[in-house]
């Protein structure tokens, strides 16, 4: 038997037991194992890409340039609380993946941090150290976004104020907890209750999971604040649970690495600790992503397939997508009844949700509809129905994105091409004869009430 023949077998073999099952039919232990296996299959897929290590490379590169302005500022906050000196042992336990390097490049970086004194900076120099921080979690924000497929970001005064947030009050609640726990563990009560053999073990035992609870809080707090839209606590926590335990556990394995990797520092001398320095940066930048797309995925299993979609679609599909949504948001519009948000009309019309968004982007973009600051947006009409014409929908879609188009406007045909599509557009205009989205509505309630 052919090897192509036996890997067409296990690929269907795999698609029947995977993505041909109903869950809803399942029992409920069975679905979720199936769920996981498409989670995991659309995450190896996201990797597979490219995208994923892209942002991760591109991480790497703005943290090592902010890197050292951020724990200044976090420096100075924790200082103003009087928690800065448990800086140093976190940053330890960060880069403990590292072996003996760990203790070099986090004393080079808090000997830099040290020296950041505001008043030799200057106005422009403070600017400048705030500007490279507020790029880093700007960046993030970018890459959150790709991973829960969301293009717009937060308005500059909300991106400021956010990120600030995070910036100032993060570190003191992280460092406060750790605080906490610290004490409780060090209190009499618990130091004789490790003194009884049972609870003893059971403790200790525990302790081996502080580490993964705190970096999968962390991981939660991230993925339900940064991304550009509502992310649900337990889709987040999900994530998380994924990622803190990949990145825990990649800990282990990439300090294996770095113990047996004496040939690298033959071979690069110096520069051996800024390259395993930066790899560990790499790694632990694409757990956090993957846990990301894990958390979207859990949330909008809808956007599941056994493949990547091509959302390249025709012209004549994003006619009757744009024309369709028109009607829906309009009839829902002049009924009074609840608006149209992305995922609505996405499942309304069996499509992804992608796909739908770079057509009501393009209605957007001409003034057409309109979003409602809602959480998930409602879209609305920008118009009055009787003024919003069919054709005006239909040529919206045929021109598509005008900034797009800007570079090819020097594009010419000839004069009997140009007239067969005058001739087109005339017999359109006038098939149409100002048909208004209105006439769509109302001659929808005309029919169905013959029908009744």
């Amino acid at each position: 038997m052919a090897i192509s023949t036996i890997k067409e077998r296990i690929q269907a073999a795999y698609e029947a037991a995977v993505w041909e099952v109903d869950l809803a039919s399942q029992p409920r232990f069975r679905s979720i194992l199936i769920l996981a296996a498409r989670i995991l299959h659309a995450v190896l897929r996201e990797i597979a890409v490219g995208q994923l290590n892209l942002r991760a490379m591109s991480l790497v590169y703005t943290t090592l340039l902010s890197l050292v302005p951020l724990l200044a500022l976090s420096f100075s906050v924790l200082k103003a609380f009087g928690v800065y000196g448990q800086l140093e042992p976190v940053l330890l336990e960060f880069l403990a993946p590292l072996g003996p390097s760990a203790k070099v490049i986090s004393a080079n970086i808090l000997t830099f941090v040290e020296n950041m004194k505001v008043g030799i900076l200057g106005a422009i120099g403070l600017g400048l150290l705030l500007y490279t921080v507020i790029a880093l979690m700007q960046k993030i924000e970018r890459s959150f976004n790709y991973t829960w497929h969301v293009r717009s970001q937060r308005r500059f005064a909300e991106r400021v104020s956010d990120y600030l947030s995070v910036l100032v009050f993060g570190p003191v609640l992280v460092f406060s907890a750790m605080g906490i726990t610290a004490t409780v563990m060090q209190s009499s009560v618990v130091q004789s209750l490790l003194g009884i053999s049972t609870l003893g073990f059971l403790i200790n035992s525990l302790l081996v999971l502080v580490p993964y609870l705190f970096v999968i809080a962390a991981f939660t707090v991230l993925y339900v604040l940064i991304p550009n839209t509502k992310v649900r606590i337990l889709p987040a926590a999900v994530g998380a649970i994924v990622g803190g335990i990949l990145w825990e556990s990649s800990g282990w394995a990439f300090a294996s690495f770095v113990a047996n990797s004496t040939k690298y520092t033959a071979i690069y001398s110096a520069l051996a600790t800024l390259i395993v320095f930066m790899i560990w940066l790499y790694v632990s930048w694409l757990i956090l992503l993957v846990g990301a797309v894990v958390a979207f995925y859990v949330q909008n299993p809808g956007h599941l397939s056994p493949r990547q979609h091509d959302l390249r679609l025709s012209n004549i599909l994003k006619e009757k997508l744009a024309l369709g949504a028109m009607f829906l948001i309009g009839k829902h519009f002049y009924e009074k009844r609840s608006g149209w948000t992305l995922d609505a009309l996405a499942h309304q019309f069996h499509i992804q949700a992608d796909a739908m968004r770079t057509v009501l982007e393009l209605m957007e973009q001409n003034e057409m509809l309109v979003r409602t600051q809602d959480e998930p947006p409602v879209y609305m009409p920008a118009m009055p129905l009787e003024t919003s014409r069919v054709k005006d929908v239909l040529d919206t879609v045929r021109a598509g994105d005008r900034e797009a188009q800007k570079p090819f406007d020097h594009v010419s045909v000839g004069p009997e091409i140009r007239g067969l599509f005058t001739e087109l557009d005339s017999v359109v205009g006038d098939y149409l004869q100002d048909k208004t989205l209105k006439d769509l509505v109302t001659s929808g309630n005309k029919v169905e009430s013959k029908q009744g």
